[in-house]
């Protein structure tokens, strides 16, 4: 307990008394410190909360002084004053101007009697910080050997329930997105709403720091989680005391090893859903209702998915042997960190590196309701990355072809590439790059490219979109009737999700045919291609 101004008074051996009717309040006060000190502006020397000792040397007589003296005293921040009585000394019992200006200033004033030196008073006030000291010492490694002794269990719930029965602060384990792993209280199951802003805060730092604040009045602190990697983050909720904060460090260790023993725990998991990812991409035309099954058999329900393409590292960053092997073990973790934040976890890395290690490519399917953007922005920032169009479940093969054909413009335009951005075109216009247009075409085509009939079907929409969409003249070009182009158009708009009528999607398949068909030379070149052809309304 922390040595308060009561306590000196209630030390028989110290014989303090107290000058006035001093309210307990001012009583309550913690002794930091004693000193000694004569000067008439002593306030500079203090730092305050200390027991301020003086015989009254310099002591002013008259009231007005012995106001500003006080004052002084007062703002220091010393926790009371003690005047030094006895024979030989200055005074014999306090001044009455001393007195009413302390009690004025709600500053406490003390007496000390002739046989009490000044460093008995010190030396007791140093005491007892030091047993306070030990104390806390004492309630630390007694924590500590509890937190210890939990953590030899099973999970994070144990170091947790012990730290809050210990401390008394409510601790809960999150995962890097903010979800709830673990807390030490049974009853909650989500954090505070308000610890949100500072959740994310601190999870896009990464491990590089901590923060705290106060929100309606409690107090939260969020600490990271993990070695070299974030693996999740500690919200504690409440003030810890001297003891609890000499802990936390100790806490945090602990919580870090159990979650780095948890992720590889979890590698022949990841390793299954990856098979599993490897087994649904294999087959070309999958069975609607077995590529749902496989999807529901890792809690991946959602109607619709897309695929996600990330670049982890390019060639260049992996050009010798030592840096490639580098390159695989950080697409791994990657990989790692993206199959924890994604539901469902159907992330796999494929290709391989130098040596034969693996890397190259990382691909996932997520559900259509995922911000994929705030996952990669967390766990692949600044990586290029494409994202595929929502589809069902059999086709996620043709969103992840059209996501890898997005790398391109990813990596150009420094962000995330979508399919079926209507800004997309009008980017790559801009950008004049052969490798990032050819890279848009496959994006685009892509599920056509799949399609047992696929350059059919390209060469037809090619032919309609150059002849302004007239059915007849798209006919006699084609040699066909034009119910057969009629028919291999609204099979190619089904494959890519498109729509005729649909300017955007019009000049986004205009412009990959174009580059397919070599006709984009000029933008490769960096100057533009002649504008599409004006929208009709089909069947006209």
């Amino acid at each position: 307990m922390p040595l308060r101004i009561s306590d000196l008074l209630a030390r028989s051996d110290l014989a303090l008394s107290v000058t006035y009717d001093v309210p307990p309040r001012l009583l309550d006060r913690t002794i930091e410190a004693a000193t000694v000190s004569d000067l008439p502006v002593p306030g500079k020397w203090l730092q305050g909360g200390e027991l301020l000792m003086t015989i009254g040397l310099l002591l002013p007589s008259d009231p007005a002084a012995c106001r500003a003296y006080v004052r002084e005293v007062t703002e220091g921040g010393a926790a009371c004053l003690a005047l030094g009585l006895g024979q030989g000394l200055p005074y014999q019992e306090a001044p009455a101007p001393l007195v009413a200006a302390a009690e004025e200033a709600g500053l406490p004033l003390l007496t000390v009697p002739d046989e009490v030196p000044f460093i008995a008073v010190t030396k007791a006030v140093f005491d007892a910080r030091a047993d306070e000291q030990r104390e806390v010492l004492h309630r630390a490694f007694a924590t500590q050997r509890r937190l210890t002794a939990a953590a030899a269990g099973d999970g994070l719930r144990p170091m947790l329930a012990e730290w809050t029965a210990a401390t008394g602060v409510g601790a809960a384990v999150l995962d890097p997105l903010g979800r709830l792993l673990a807390t030490g209280d049974r009853a909650q199951h989500t954090p505070p709403p308000q610890a949100r802003d500072l959740v994310e805060r601190v999870a896009a730092r990464g491990l590089r720091g901590s923060a705290s604040s106060t929100a309606g009045g409690q107090q939260l602190e969020v600490q990271p989680l993990g070695a070299r990697r974030l693996r999740g983050l500690l919200l504690l909720t409440g003030r810890p005391d001297d003891a609890a904060r000499s802990v936390v460090p100790g806490l945090v260790s602990l919580l870090s090893l159990e979650l780095e023993r948890r992720h590889l725990r979890d590698e022949p998991e990841r390793r299954r859903r990856s098979a599993l990812l490897s087994e649904l991409l294999a087959a070309e035309d999958p069975a609607a209702d077995r590529a749902r099954d496989m999807l529901h058999s890792v809690g991946l329900t959602a109607e619709r998915v897309r695929g996600v393409v990330v670049e982890p590292e390019d060639g260049r960053e992996a050009a010798d042997g030592a840096a490639g092997e580098a390159a695989a073990a950080a697409a791994q973790e990657m990989a790692a960190d993206l199959a924890l934040a994604i539901p469902g976890g159907l992330v796999r890395v494929t290709g391989t590196g130098p040596g034969g290690t693996p890397g190259g490519l990382i691909e996932a399917v997520v559900g259509e309701d995922l911000d994929v953007r705030d996952v990669l922005a967390r766990f692949a920032p600044h990586r290029p990355a494409g994202i595929g169009p929502a589809t069902a479940p059999e086709a996620v093969r043709v969103s992840l072809r059209q996501a890898a054909g997005l790398l391109a413009v990813s990596r150009s335009a420094g962000e995330p590439a979508e399919a079926r951005q209507s800004q997309a075109s009008r980017l790559l216009l801009d950008l004049g790059d052969r490798r990032t247009l050819h890279g848009y075409a496959d994006s685009v085509l892509g599920p056509l490219d799949l399609a047992d009939n696929g350059e059919e079907l390209i060469a037809t929409l090619a032919a309609w979109l150059e002849t302004g969409g007239a059915w007849d003249a798209t006919s006699r070009r084609l040699g066909v009737h034009r119910h057969t182009v009629r028919n291999r158009l609204d099979k190619a708009m089904d494959l890519t999700g498109r729509r005729l009528d649909d300017p955007d999607d019009r000049f986004d398949l205009w412009l990959a045919t174009r580059i397919r068909r070599g006709d984009a030379a000029t933008a490769g070149t960096g100057g533009r291609p002649a504008p599409p052809p004006p929208p009709t309304r089909p069947g006209r």
